[in-house]
């Protein structure tokens, strides 16, 4: 039993010590709770839609195929290359953005990353948060702010869908210059407030999914890897108590 529970602390241990950088940093910026699921195959239908029509242009998911996001997403060749697909890439070829490479960092001042593992990178949270947080400031050169990544060089592409949000400023204190107290929505968009949430949190699910795909397989086959053990364990109980009989 010792050495059993040793082994627990240790792989705890190992599981605590290897954590992304991005949990030891949310203390930084409160995280609005994102609610993903990668699970529900409907989120990531939406997300993959708003992703394709207002984020493909700049940012590409170049370790995710088409095919292999139809296959995920239980789409047909034919609804992914009609309705998804604005590249002209096959088929079988990574989603990769068509803006020119050479203008990217001319446009935004450096090249729009890729976000195949921005999820991965900064978590599920961080991403929704993001999203969420972005607010009109005539002091930016390219007229927006971000309270959970000040001064980001990217424009709010989703501002038609959530609307223009202006930041109420707290007083500055003790040296510290004034900061965002709060957003307020000022110009309303095409969705209400909780459908913009229920739109981010479609976006931030399939960013999700983007970032470990066998994650759907890994989930779809845990349970029966559970039953396995289980089963093995009972059996290996019998054969212990056979074994050892004589012995007690």
């Amino acid at each position: 039993m010792k050495h059993f529970l040793s082994g627990i602390a240790l792989a705890l241990g190992l599981i605590v010590g290897t954590l992304p950088a991005h949990a030891a940093e949310g203390a930084k910026v409160e995280l609005m709770k994102s609610g993903a699921d990668v699970r529900d195959q409907a989120s990531l239908q939406r997300g993959a839609r708003l992703f394709f029509n207002y984020c493909v242009g700049c940012h590409s998911l170049k370790y995710v195929r088409y095919s292999r996001m139809a296959e995920d997403l239980g789409l047909t060749e034919d609804e992914v290359m009609k309705n998804l697909n604005f590249t002209g890439a096959k088929f079988q070829e990574p989603v990769i953005s068509h803006m020119p490479a050479a203008l990217a960092g001319t446009w935004f001042g450096k090249a729009p990353p890729d976000l195949s593992l921005e999820v991965d990178a900064k978590g599920a949270d961080w991403v929704y948060t993001y999203l969420n947080t972005f607010y009109l400031d005539p002091k930016s050169p390219i007229g927006w702010n971000n309270t959970t990544l000040p001064n980001a060089a990217m424009p709010f592409p989703l501002w038609e869908l959530q609307g223009m949000q202006s930041a109420q400023m707290q007083p500055a204190k003790d040296g510290d210059a004034a900061g965002v107290e709060k957003l307020v929505l000022s110009h309303p968009g095409k969705m209400t407030p909780a459908q913009f949430q229920q739109a981010t949190r479609d976006l931030t699910s399939f960013l999700q999914y983007v970032s470990e795909p066998a994650a759907l397989q890994r989930h779809h086959y845990g349970i029966w890897v559970l039953l396995f053990l289980a089963l093995f364990t009972f059996l290996a109980a019998l054969l212990k108590k056979e074994y050892w009989k004589d012995v007690h």
